[in-house]
């Protein structure tokens, strides 16, 4: 077997060179995203060309090909650079949209702690917008709101559904009586595993710690712990680990995210416990004001609605949608509070409120509904990977 012709050290110097060659090459494909997005204001093209995307990438799977490249390994790369180019563009096109919302420093109210998911959340939302965070802690849902309709925060952060545990009713029925807009959404990956404040062994742990829908989003490894185990309830996965981190026991353990974890000195024991190993929970962004949404991007309308008693309400509702050419994405049904046998229905639809079609199917609504009322029309910031044949 021959010698390599250069030694391990320099080898690392090469590989560290083309890192940051590759860093800047990011930096300047980033920098020409930012004029195609002003290009397509003098336009008015959108700014996703699903199309193009797919010309694009059947182009460098097929060049990466003739590099000996994985084409898995090409479209997972380039999927996440369209996704940072489309967030990019998107977020300076609703700078320019609403110019009164700019401001060097916004106040963030959200629950738990630091290292808490929804202040992952937090930060990695405000992070595209290029904003500095004063980051309020909350204990509970409604305190997130109360931070916002108080002036106390300028935005708040709130866990809206699970992938594995689904929505999250808490939070639904706190909106019925915000007089907050939802202004944004961001989906988060979930990442649970099972943390202590001491070396120890699962069999040993006695006792869990966490906010209750991380313990629901683990109830099958929650069960082959045994029944024995006892669940503690936490308002939060960041006060979890905080509680685990000052007891030191080698019989109690958190769930939560292992990056968290090593802020409050725990280890993580096991890795992937949730029921879905594909977990992300989607959370919305409310404030006082609504925001402006340029055509340039896709929307998403958020509202809530009350249906009369008589039959085939509902569906005389969704005839509506579906006539108007407008998809819908969610639907929930909560309980009116104080109105037994009353529900609400929180509706998620593609589009902007200030469109014609929007218009026109909210006015039509109106004549046939009990009530109605929109929660906010907002960026859509789900980036959907662009489909290839590879």
């Amino acid at each position: 077997m021959s010698k390599p012709t250069l030694s391990l050290d320099e080898i690392r110097v090469n590989v560290s060179r083309i890192d940051q060659e590759l860093l800047s090459l990011l930096a300047e494909r980033r920098k020409l995203s930012l004029e195609v997005a002003k290009s397509k204001i003098q336009t008015q093209k959108p700014v996703r060309d699903i199309e193009r995307e797919q010309v694009l990438l059947e182009k460098l799977v097929a060049n990466g090909k003739s590099h000996e490249l994985d084409p898995q390994y090409v479209t997972k790369i380039f999927h996440t650079i369209i996704e940072d180019s489309v967030l990019y563009q998107q977020a300076f096109l609703q700078r320019l949209a609403n110019p009164d919302n700019e401001q060097p420093l916004a106040r963030v109210s959200f629950l738990g702690g630091k290292g808490s998911y929804s202040n992952l959340a937090t930060r990695n939302f405000f992070a595209r917008k290029h904003t500095k965070l004063a980051e309020i802690q909350c204990s509970s849902f409604k305190e997130v709101l109360e931070m916002v309709e108080t002036g106390n925060a300028d935005y708040g952060v709130l866990p809206i559904e699970n992938t594995s545990s689904g929505s999250i009713n808490d939070v639904y029925d706190q909106l019925q009586h915000t007089r907050l807009s939802i202004v944004g959404e961001i989906t988060q990956p979930i990442e649970h595993c099972l943390l202590t404040a001491v070396d120890t062994q699962i069999d040993q742990i006695e006792v869990l710690y966490s906010h209750p829908q991380p313990h629901q989003q683990c109830s099958e490894f929650v069960r082959s712990l045994g029944s024995g185990i006892k669940q503690e309830y936490c308002s939060s996965t960041a006060e979890a680990m905080k509680e685990v981190a000052a007891m030191a026991q080698p019989n109690v353990a958190a769930i939560g995210n292992a990056a968290s974890g090593e802020l409050y000195g725990l280890k993580p024991l096991k890795f992937g416990i949730a029921n879905q190993q594909e977990n992300h929970t989607r959370f919305i962004v409310v404030a006082r004001k609504p925001v402006e949404v340029t055509a340039l991007i896709p929307a998403k309308t958020t509202f809530i609605m009350s249906t009369g008693q008589s039959a085939g309400s509902l569906v005389e509702c969704l005839l509506v949608l579906r006539n108007h050419g407008i998809n819908m994405t969610k639907l929930e049904s909560r309980p009116v509070l104080g109105n037994p046998w009353e529900e609400m229905f929180y509706v998620d639809v593609e589009g902007n409120m200030r469109t014609d079609v929007m218009i026109e199917a909210l006015e039509e609504l109106t004549k046939i509904t009990r009530y109605i009322k929109v929660l906010g029309s907002y960026p859509i910031e789900n980036v959907a990977p662009t489909e290839i044949d590879v």
